[in-house]
């Protein structure tokens, strides 16, 4: 198997998004990594904290979270092969459609493991995870 040259680590507003990092930075050494925040619409069934803001503030957090992650997991050598981007939407679809648009080799992400992440998901449905890996035509590594 080839090493992949593009690497999407979709944050989703999960603390476990430095662990996803960290993963990639020390897999792909030679990778460029995307680190994707993505913003649940208000309409969405449940936001990010049920915090109600306007689109530009709630974006404007979101590639703010994205870099205190990226700082604290990464030294500047590795910080200048990853790039932040944000995308609205619901995750399930979000993060398919942008590792294909983008050209993505490999998806890296947190799941959500057991606890009462776990718990909910078991009556609530699927996790995002789950629907992620379904709906993405590249290798999606799902760290639990």
């Amino acid at each position: 198997m080839v090493d992949p040259d593009r690497i999407l680590v979709p944050t989703l507003g999960r603390p476990r998004a430095n662990e996803a990092l960290s993963y990639a930075l020390e897999t792909f050494p030679d990778a460029e990594i995307t680190l994707l925040s993505v913003v649940t619409p208000l309409d969405a069934p449940l936001s990010e904290g049920g915090v109600l803001e306007r689109d530009e503030e709630r974006t404007a957090e979101a590639r703010a979270s994205a870099a205190a992650v990226l700082e604290s997991v990464a030294d500047s050598t590795a910080a200048d092969r990853v790039r932040i981007e944000t995308a609205e939407g619901r995750p399930g679809n979000v993060v398919p459609r942008y590792a294909s648009e983008e050209g993505i080799d490999h998806v890296v992400m947190a799941g959500t493991g057991g606890g009462t992440d776990g718990f909910l998901r078991h009556f609530l449905g699927r996790g995002i995870a789950a629907t992620v890996v379904e709906r993405t035509a590249e290798p999606v590594t799902v760290l639990e």
